[in-house]
């Protein structure tokens, strides 16, 4: 008993079985390294990086917590199955974390019909079949934590970002009318929406832009992927049991 007590506060998550979909890299890779520090049991999944997300696997073992590295393309609904018979057979999922996704900078006009769509399906398809996916092993246990990655774009628009603010607002619907739905089942939906974050999406501005959006972010900064990650982990502890529905947005202060 005393293990038991001493692990929920040093390591509040410990035992849960986590499943955070594009875990390779970036945002995903800190959000999977953060959740094995606080004690949860990770599914690193990723489409095609399979030596990175060994990678992150190997760190979060590391660290005291099992890890294990999952191929699928999430929006493909036989390999999402596949993903979820894969992680069940670790344990009842208690966490999902819908990170996967792909940006676009460019102007309407210039969007294909091609782009916008893969857009959706990257973006709010893929979120729609793993949730669905781990639904039923969460009502049975009547528990769960459901986070879903959006973007500050997804609250305010971002010019010449159309097609993603698009998909990204509308994962802000989804989080906002899921929470309701499942309230009652003891399973909380909420959202991250973070603002200018150094990544590899990011990183294809050139060097003067990355400067020029660090000077307008009142902070002085880009974000770290770890900010994003220690918004989810306070978002799938227990500290946040009353909260769902709920976008937290770390930002910078960052407001357009």
């Amino acid at each position: 008993m005393s293990d038991f007590i001493a692990h929920s506060t040093t390591r509040p998550l410990f035992g849960q079985l986590a499943i955070v979909t594009g875990a390779s890299r970036g945002i995903g890779r800190s959000i999977a390294l953060a959740l094995g520090r606080a004690g949860a049991h990770v599914v690193v999944n990723y489409r095609s990086s399979r030596e990175a997300a060994e990678q992150v696997v190997e760190e979060i073992r590391a660290n005291g917590s099992r890890s294990y590295a999952v191929q699928a393309d999430v929006t493909d609904p036989a390999q999402v199955e596949a993903l979820m018979t894969a992680a069940t057979g670790f344990g009842i999922p208690r966490i999902l974390v819908n990170n996967a996704g792909i940006a676009s900078a460019r102007l309407l006009l210039d969007t294909t019909l091609e782009e916008w769509e893969q857009l959706i399906k990257s973006n709010l398809t893929a979120p729609f079949l793993c949730t669905k996916a781990v639904l039923p092993h969460m009502l049975r246990a009547r528990y769960g934590r459901i986070i879903n990655i959006s973007s500050i774009w997804g609250i305010t628009g971002g010019s010449y970002e159309v097609a993603y603010s698009a998909t990204k607002g509308g994962i802000l619907a989804f989080t906002k009318a899921l929470a309701k739905e499942l309230a009652p089942s003891g399973i909380t939906v909420n959202a991250v929406a973070p603002g200018a974050i150094e990544t590899d999406m990011l990183n294809r501005l050139s060097a003067e832009d990355r400067q020029a959006l660090a000077g307008e972010t009142p902070v002085g900064r880009l974000g770290r992927p770890e900010d994003v990650a220690h918004a989810v982990l306070f978002l799938a502890s227990p500290a946040a049991s009353y909260m769902t529905g709920q976008v937290i947005s770390p930002n910078g202060g960052l407001v357009t």
